[in-house]
């Protein structure tokens, strides 16, 4: 497709004689490419809960890793993306970016035919799986230059939420394909499970042949078309607000290529200084919190030093850190986005954990490694969870466009204090009994309760921004909220983890209500005061 030299959508008779059909083919071809994105980044959660079920020989410890690992990643290569656009242009990044995804697919398809295969292999497929992470913020910047401002919180809306669907796509379909050879010859042969595993239409027993190497290569079906048509269908606006000075296509992929690099290589220094050492780790235990700190600021740091016109274009595109709204609006977006992929990523290993073993005592100690007969399948229920949040997301955006940004996520913030507290109480509950399963619908109705205020709230935060910021800012903000955000995958799924394992899971909800009851507080105080500089955005 041609580059744009002239984009003006606020221009309402540019608009309607042609902006609006390029816009809406731009936003339909992006929209299942982010979908596949967050599929690969996030397949991790699913997968090992099957490698658990198959009997790999990896600790449950080192099976959460690997959630850790492509969460940590993901939000990582969305620093450097959220710079993409005006850098390599639109096209260009998205073609780019949906075809690295098929590296670790494949990667994965490969490694998971084969029980032996070493820990480390897998953590390096699930650091290559956090391009998929990465994409959210070029995918969301590059739309957003292309609607008008009325029109954002729907498109950015549909773009994220629908994206969001690759969480609930992949939790059925992954689990689906597993259950048969759907590659043939080439796809390999299946392993038996050892624990009985499941799908969305209900339970399959232990005994049963499984293919778990189709976890990876079912993508491949999609991201080869969509890189077609990527290239095809997309354009580059090189307006002087957009991208006004990108090279060839092949300059701007090496661009891509190294901007990436950066944050795979301080991801990776982080998660070596954080992960023990049986994990691969250096054992040296640095914080979590300090990790995230720090990988942040090198980040930032290594992509401001870079030379030439990187640095000049990183240097106008860095006052978005000069305004205060930036920060604010990171707060309040990690509430939103934040808490939805980080359960997103921990919803089916914590109904495993939880839910599918008893807590009995013996000899006056508590124990949680007896299978649960009667605990239920986290493959029939952790879909629906994401499926809720990405369904109601451009419902969240379409309201706020009608009622104001600020209002809703209000709205949203007290349901998800009352949420987390309640999924706390139950998880509580559970964890103490020898018949957990009794007190799962309760956990799980709140849980969905939990994952639609999520969904809403991830649809106004982005309205907020496209009201606050100037058309120049809202791309890059856009792509830096939502990389902050996106350590939820990271951090959510550690937390849940260590207090799985200190065998308090209801402390991690019970922080995580607390942090929400601060986002309600910071959310009225900048957007919904009379007066505040901005009053409901």
């Amino acid at each position: 497709m041609a580059d744009l030299e002239k984009w003006d959508p606020e221009d309402s008779a540019f608009w309607e004689s042609n902006g609006k059909k390029i816009a809406n083919r731009n936003l339909w071809i992006s929209i299942p490419s982010l979908l596949c994105g967050f599929a690969v980044w996030l397949y991790w959660g699913i997968i090992t809960v099957q490698m658990l079920n198959l009997g790999f020989p990896f600790a449950k410890s080192e099976l959460f890793t690997l959630m850790a690992i492509s969460g940590l990643t993901g939000a990582t290569l969305r620093i450097p993306s959220s710079f993409f656009i005006r850098l390599c242009g639109g096209r260009n990044t998205i073609f780019f970016t949906t075809a690295l995804l098929m590296i670790p697919a494949f990667g994965a398809g490969i490694a998971l035919q084969d029980k032996n295969t070493p820990l480390w292999i897998f953590q390096a497929l699930a650091l290559l799986s956090g391009i998929g992470g990465g994409n959210f913020a070029a995918s969301m910047s590059n739309i957003s230059f292309f609607y008008p401002k009325k029109q954002q919180g729907l498109a950015l809306g549909l773009n994220a939420g629908l994206g969001n669907f690759g969480v609930t796509t992949m939790q059925i379909l992954v689990p689906l394909f597993m259950t048969f050879g759907a590659f043939g010859a080439m796809g390999g042969d299946p392993m038996i499970l050892v624990n009985s595993s499941g799908t969305l239409i209900g339970k399959i027993e232990a005994g049963s042949e499984t293919w778990i190497q189709n976890a990876g290569f079912v993508w491949l079906l999609f991201l080869v078309p969509l890189a077609f048509f990527g290239w095809f269908g997309m354009n580059n606006i090189r307006t002087k607000e957009v991208s006004p000075d990108i090279g060839n296509p092949i300059s701007s992929f090496m661009t891509i290529s190294f901007m990436l690099l950066i944050g795979f290589i301080t991801a990776a220094v982080g998660l070596w200084l954080m992960l023990p050492e049986k994990a691969n780790g250096s054992g040296f235990g640095v914080p979590k919190e300090l990790v995230l700190v720090g990988v942040i600021g090198a980040t930032v740091f290594a992509l401001k030093i870079l030379p030439g016109q990187i640095r000049q274009s990183l240097d106008r595109q860095y006052k978005i850190f000069n305004n205060k709204h930036t920060w604010v609006m990171s707060i309040i977006y990690t509430m939103t986005f934040g808490s939805f992929i980080g359960f997103a990523a921990s919803f089916p290993l914590a109904i495993k954990v939880i839910f599918g073993y008893s807590h009995v005592m013996v000899d006056g100690v508590m124990t949680h490694n007896t299978i649960n007969p009667n605990g239920p399948s986290a493959l029939m229920y952790a879909w629906m969870g994401p499926f809720i949040g990405a369904l109601i997301r451009p419902v969240g955006g379409w309201i706020s466009d009608k009622l104001g940004g600020a209002l809703v996520t209000q709205v949203c913030s007290v349901i998800m204090v009352g949420a987390a507290l309640g999924v706390a109480y139950y998880m509580k509950a559970a964890y103490a009994s020898a018949t957990p399963e009794e007190f799962f619908i309760p956990f799980f109705i709140l849980f969905l309760i939990l994952f639609a205020a999520t969904g809403i709230g991830n649809g106004s935060t982005f309205r907020t921004i496209a009201m606050v910021f100037p058309k120049e800012q809202a791309g890059p903000v856009l792509g830096w909220t939502s990389a902050v955000a996106a350590y939820g995958a990271f951090y959510i799924p550690k937390v849940i983890g260590e207090q799985i394992t200190a065998t308090t899971p209801e402390v991690a909800l019970i922080g995580f209500a607390i942090f929400y009851g601060v986002c309600l507080f910071i959310n009225w105080w900048f957007y919904l005061r009379r007066s505040g500089e901005f009053y409901n955005p």
